[in-house]
């Protein structure tokens, strides 16, 4: 923020007479102002949170110590704060890291804690090099030669070396662990070949460069030499020894009764078997039962009837009431006398209809 409103001013028509008035512009609230809003990023909360527990200190800095500390970080980080140290120190009380030709841990690494209140200002080096000050060179690392009087860098040994005084397989002086030193070249151990191998029960050893992995047998064995059903040293349940390979028991065709459940159906798998229902059947409360479709709602008395036979039963129906009307009216009711006229007249008009024509043609076909 202070970089990048170095150049500015208060921005008016009469920037002379502002600054006169209102103070320099590089000294002013205005300018700290806009320095303080647009130091941190709105959706940055760590950094606006930082900057609100400071406030105070920036503004004692900004308008009474700017000029006999004209350098922020130092007054504020690391004077006023304490949070931080100076380049090249660390610790509560900011002790020097240790140095050497190169600088800080020669150039070669980089002191723990260095520019915080925090660490030990050990020396951690790069790759390739250790010692208090990162001069020397670190296993598995051999020094070049160097075409003047300065030491040469750190480069890579084979990568069977743990020292050795170039590159090639050759050069080795001392193996690192999983290798042993033969004619100034590493070999590998075969560790599975020897005593140093320790592999848990039903697992075998299997070499690799400078050391061994233990892997699982195969599921048919109780113990392996080997990977694969040819190297058990004993079958698993549900394996049996044929030739010189542990195979799976057939338990379905070598048994009488594999399952002995009602509709049960016997099903092999490696190294067991399982009992399933037969195909048609299910399984309800432990028992295979056939496997029907669920039943439909019940058919009503007439759901099967067609159209015509139900029209004849209407027709039957209402002629017995039109009978019962009859013998009630021959007694001379009047009251029955008239509700037979009236079924009378309805089925007189019934039968006149498109639909009485077509039943009395379908009655005079047969139908």
């Amino acid at each position: 923020g202070l970089e990048r409103t170095a150049n500015k001013n208060f921005g008016g028509g009469n920037t002379a007479w502002e600054e006169e008035k209102l103070a320099k512009y590089a000294r002013s609230e205005t300018r700290l102002l806009e320095i303080v809003e647009a130091a941190c990023e709105k959706t940055d909360f760590e950094c606006n949170g930082l900057l609100e527990q400071i406030e105070d200190q920036v503004e004692t800095w900004w308008f009474h110590r700017q000029q006999e500390a004209p350098d922020l970080f130092e007054w504020l980080c690391i004077e006023e704060l304490r949070l931080c140290c100076p380049p090249g120190r660390f610790g509560p009380d900011c002790n020097e890291c240790p140095s050497g030709p190169g600088g800080v841990c020669g150039g070669l690494g980089r002191c723990e804690g260095e520019g915080t209140r925090l660490g030990d200002g050990e020396c951690v080096c790069d790759p390739g090099y250790s010692g208090n000050l990162c001069q020397s060179c670190a296993d598995g690392y051999y020094r070049e030669k160097s075409s003047n009087e300065s030491a040469g860098a750190c480069a890579a040994c084979y990568h069977s070396c743990k020292k050795c005084s170039g590159p090639q397989d050759y050069k080795c002086l001392d193996c690192k662990l999983g290798w042993i030193l033969h004619d100034n070249k590493c070999v590998d151990i075969d560790e599975c070949g020897t005593e140093l191998a320790r592999c848990p029960s039903n697992t075998y050893c299997h070499n690799i460069e400078g050391s061994y992995e233990c892997r699982g047998c195969d599921q048919a064995c109780v113990g392996c030499m080997g990977s694969g059903p040819a190297r058990c040293k004993k079958c698993a349940r549900g394996y049996r020894l044929k030739g010189a390979k542990c195979l799976d028991v057939d338990e379905c065709s070598e048994r009488a009764i594999a399952c002995p459940g009602l509709n049960e159906a016997c099903i092999n798998e490696e190294g067991s078997f399982h009992c399933d229902c037969a195909d048609g059947y299910i399984r309800r409360d432990s028992i295979c039962v056939e496997n029907k479709p669920p039943a439909g709602p019940e058919k009503g008395l007439f759901d099967d009837m067609t159209d015509d036979e139900v029209l004849v039963l209407q027709q039957m129906f209402f002629g017995v009431v039109i009978c019962a009307l009859a013998t009630l009216a021959a007694k001379g009711d009047m009251v029955f006398t008239a509700i037979f006229i009236g079924g009378v007249a309805a089925m007189a008009g019934y039968w006149l209809t498109e639909k009485g024509d077509y039943m009395l043609d379908g009655f005079l076909k047969g139908r």
